[in-house]
């Protein structure tokens, strides 16, 4: 198979990109993948995505870019390498680009048992503002990386103060497809949540785990509905605390002003027609949400963490509270739901960044950039080693 430059993509060094995501479930790193793939393809880059053959990642890529099943179960899983060490010495990418850390390690393994060389460089994604653990393991698979892509200012200087060099940390913060969200049709979201007609739409969208922070928005809620007795607050997602969250509603009465509505494929139009959107999260890594948010031209309450203040300007596009801080929390939401104008002038606002700032092709643009600089480096280098780049 060829790997000419596509007319799409005059003058730019071809690149054969193989990515990696083993996840099942869909959340924004899937999303992200896709797109970054997606992307890459359209310009006539080669590219080859491994997923899990049960997954929705994989289920969405049919038919967009080439795929192979691949079924990670962890960190040491010698069999999922051993299919992944056969698949490089098949197809021999330039680099293997891995979205989530399973992915990262099946990859360290894989390139040991496949013993090619020159080894294809190896790049990793990385979402969330987590700090690299310390644990052996964990420190001896990341220092096989060659390049990380990090999707936020903050994940980026979170990881050279773990010890990552300057150099082999780039920012590419995530992208939305805008001119996709603005072909959504919003849903009748009151009629199909059998909500009353005037209910003021306080939406969440976001795995329910415990980084996410719903906690804080259903303790917000009775403060909000205090003020704003139409209130309603629909939260999309799923995760290990949907029974705590679930106990919580219960503990508050507030079975007729929540609804937990789990996951949904529709949920850009619902997103849609969400009076506000909140994002609660006590750590975040930047928050896809909140673009596809923008992109649909709604105002934003989102906390002061990790990558958030790189997407939402205070003021401008939406409102920031404190993590952990429910009275804040309630305050901004409240603050938005009865300032018709402010909640409209806003939405505007996210709709116009997130256009300039954070569309899919800026983030396939930047990633691009990264493994070519990245190639180029390993080339100038003249080198085989796995310490390449790093």
């Amino acid at each position: 198979m060829t790997r000419g430059c596509s007319a799409r993509d005059p003058g730019r060094t071809p690149v054969f990109s193989l990515h990696i995501d083993t996840a099942q479930t869909w959340r924004g790193g899937q999303n992200q993948a896709l797109l970054t793939v997606a992307g890459l393809h359209r310009r006539g880059h080669r590219v080859l995505l491994a997923a899990h053959a049960d997954g929705e990642l994989c289920r969405r890529a049919a038919g967009i870019v080439p795929t192979v099943p691949l079924a990670v179960r962890g960190e040491l899983d010698l069999p999922a390498a051993w299919q992944l060490s056969r698949l490089l010495q098949q197809e021999r990418p330039d680099l293997v680009h891995a979205h989530d850390p399973h992915g990262v390690a099946a990859t360290v393994l894989a390139c040991s048992l496949a013993n090619i060389s020159p080894r294809p460089l190896l790049v990793a994604s990385r979402r969330v503002d987590f700090h690299i653990r310390a644990r052996a393991m964990s420190r001896l698979k990341y220092r096989q990386v060659d390049l990380f892509v990090a999707s936020s200012e903050a994940i980026r200087q979170m990881l050279i103060e773990d010890g990552i060099p300057a150099n082999a940390v780039v920012t590419a913060h995530e992208g939305v497809d805008v001119e996709r969200i603005l072909g959504v049709a919003p849903a009748n979201i009151r009629e199909q949540f059998w909500l009353p007609p005037h209910a003021r739409i306080v939406g969440n969208i976001a795995a329910l785990v415990p980084h996410k922070g719903q906690r804080y928005l259903v303790e917000a809620a009775p403060r909000v509905l205090e003020r704003v007795p139409e209130a309603r607050f629909l939260i999309f997602g799923e995760g290990e605390l949907q029974a705590a969250v679930e106990r919580q509603i219960r503990e508050h009465h507030l079975d007729k002003h929540i609804v937990l509505a789990g996951f949904r494929k529709d949920v850009l139009a619902l997103l849609k027609a969400f009076d506000v959107f909140v994002l609660s999260s006590v750590t975040e890594g930047l928050g896809t949400s909140l673009l596809d948010a923008m992109a649909a031209s709604r105002a934003i309450v989102a906390t002061r963490t990790g990558g958030i203040p790189e997407v939402v300007e205070d003021g401008t596009n939406g409102l920031l509270v404190p993590p952990r801080n429910a009275a804040a929390l309630a305050d901004a939401i409240v603050r938005l739901l009865t300032d018709d104008e402010l909640r409209e002038r806003m939405g505007r606002a996210g709709l116009e960044r997130v256009s300039e700032r954070f569309s899919v092709d800026r983030m396939v643009e930047a990633t691009l950039a990264a493994y070519q600089v990245a190639l180029d480096r390993r080339r100038g280098a003249g080198t085989t080693s796995p310490e390449a780049g790093t």
